[in-house]
C-alpha cells in the first residue's frame, strides 16, 4: 500500500498551489463582504487547465482521475478561500460526469470543451423544496412534444445559477403512478438556462456568500431533443454516478478546511503571550489541537482510499460516503476549535477563522447529511433493516 503521492501528484499540489496564492486572505475575505463571484479565480483555474482535470483528454481535458482531483480541490479550498473557492470550479469537477459516461461523442464536444475553458459555467438542478433528498419525489415535469421536451416546475439550493450559462436538469418524464419504482421515470437534461422561461431567486445564507445558492423557478422551459442525456427515464441512474466522486471531493474539501484553521490556531497559539507564557504552551490549548491533527489525518486517509477504490473501479459507494462523514465533522470541528483557542479575536473577520468556521459548516450539510450517510453505512455495510 503507497501513502505517499507520486511524482505527478506533487507537481498537480505544487502548480495548483501557485494559482491560488494569488488570491490571498483579503480577496476573499472581500468576497465574504460584498458577495461578488470570484471571477478572477475561476479564470485563472480555467486558464491553467485544471477545470477539466478529471474529463476526457479528447474534449481538452486532463483524463484523471478523482484522487488527482481530490488533491487538486485540496489545495484550492486549503488555501483560504475554503468552501467560496471549491464551490466556484466544483461542479466542473463531478457535474458533467454523467455526459463523460453516458452522453455521445456530439454532446460531449459541444458541452464539455467550453466548461474547461471556462467561456461558459453550468448548475445543478436535482434537488426541489417539496423533495429534499427524496429524489423519486421531485415534481418538475418535462412533457414531450414534437420539438423536443417543454419543461415546468422548481429547483432549490441550486449553485452558480445567477451566473450560469447551463442547467443539468433532471425532471420526471413519466407521472409518478405509472413507475414501478419512485427514482423510475426521471430524465436528465443540459440545456440552456433560457432567463426567458426561467426565474432566479438567490437565498442568503450564513457562508459562501461569494457563491450564489438559488430558488430556480421554471415555466414552460423548452428543451431539444438532443439536451437528453442517454435514454428517457435513466436519469435518476445516471446522476448515481457522480455522487460517490462528490462526496469524496467534498471530504478533500472539507478536511483541507480544517487544516487551515488549525494552522491559523497554531500559529496563533505559538504567538500569543498571556501571563508571561505562549498559550500554546497550556495543555488546555495543546491537547484539542493535537487532536484535531490527528482526525484530520485519518480523514485524509479515508478520502484518498475512497478516490482510490473509485478510480480502480472498485465499489466505493461505502469508502466515499465514510469519507465525507467523517472528515466533514472532523473540518468543522477544527475550524471551531481554532476558533476557542483565539478567544475573543476568533470572533475577529480580520483573522478569518470565523469565516472557515461558517464555510465548513457546508460539508456536514451537503451534499448529503450526517445522519443519512449514517443510514446507509448502517443498511448497506452493516446490514441492519431500512428504518425510513
Amino acid at each position: 500500500m503507497e501513502f505517499e503521492l507520486s511524482e505527478d501528484q506533487t507537481a498537480i499540489v505544487n502548480a495548483v498551489g501557485q494559482v491560488v496564492a494569488d488570491f490571498d486572505d483579503d480577496y476573499w475575505l472581500a468576497r465574504d463582504r460584498d458577495g461578488a463571484f470570484p471571477d478572477a479565480f475561476h479564470r485563472a483555474m480555467a486558464d491553467g487547465g485544471w477545470l477539466g482535470i478529471a474529463m476526457p483528454e479528447e474534449v481538452g481535458g486532463a483524463g484523471l482521475g478523482v484522487t488527482e482531483a481530490a488533491l487538486m480541490m485540496m489545495t484550492v479550498a486549503g488555501a483560504g478561500g475554503a468552501m467560496a473557492a471549491a464551490s466556484a470550479i466544483h461542479m466542473n469537477i463531478f457535474g458533467p460526469h454523467p455526459i463523460v459516461v453516458f452522453g455521445t461523442d456530439e454532446q460531449k464536444k459541444a458541452w464539455l470543451a467550453p466548461l474547461i475553458r471556462g467561456e461558459e459555467r453550468t448548475c445543478f438542478g436535482v434537488t426541489e423544496p417539496n423533495a429534499g433528498l427524496d429524489t423519486g419525489s421531485i415534481q418538475t415535469f418535462a412533457e414531450r412534444t414534437n420539438a423536443g421536451y417543454v419543461v415546468s416546475g422548481q429547483k432549490i439550493w441550486t449553485s452558480t445559477a445567477q451566473s450560469a450559462d447551463k442547467i443539468m436538469l433532471l425532471a420526471r418524464t413519466t407521472p409518478r403512478d405509472e413507475c414501478k419504482k419512485s427514482t423510475d421515470g426521471l430524465s436528465l437534461f443540459y440545456t440552456d438556462l433560457d432567463r426567458a422561461h426561467v426565474e432566479v431567486k438567490e437565498i442568503e445564507k450564513m457562508g459562501r456568500k461569494a457563491v450564489d445558492s438559488n430558488m430556480v423557478f421554471i415555466d414552460a422551459l423548452p428543451v431539444p431533443k438532443d439536451h437528453l442525456i442517454g435514454e428517457e427515464g435513466e436519469g435518476f441512474r445516471y446522476i448515481l454516478h457522480g455522487l460517490n466522486p462528490e462526496r469524496i471531493l467534498v471530504a478533500a474539501e472539507a478536511l483541507a478546511i480544517g487544516r487551515d484553521a488549525l494552522r491559523r490556531a497554531t500559529d496563533y497559539a505559538r504567538e500569543r503571550t498571556v501571563f508571561g507564557r505562549p498559550i500554546g504552551q497550556n495543555q488546555a490549548i495543546q491537547h484539542p489541537l493535537a487532536e484535531s491533527w490527528v482526525d484530520l489525518e485519518a480523514a485524509y486517509l479515508l478520502t484518498m482510499r475512497a478516490a482510490a477504490a473509485y478510480d480502480a473501479g472498485r465499489p466505493s459507494g461505502a469508502e466515499a460516503n465514510a469519507a465525507k462523514y467523517f472528515a466533514s465533522e472532523m473540518g468543522f470541528k477544527a475550524a471551531n476549535r481554532a476558533v476557542m483557542t483565539l478567544g475573543g479575536m476568533g470572533y475577529a473577520k480580520e483573522f478569518h477563522v470565523e469565516r472557515l468556521m461558517r464555510e465548513a459548516m457546508i460539508p456536514r450539510i451537503a451534499p448529503v447529511t450526517a445522519q443519512m450517510i449514517l443510514c446507509y453505512i448502517a443498511e448497506r455495510v452493516l446490514e441492519l433493516p431500512r428504518s425510513y
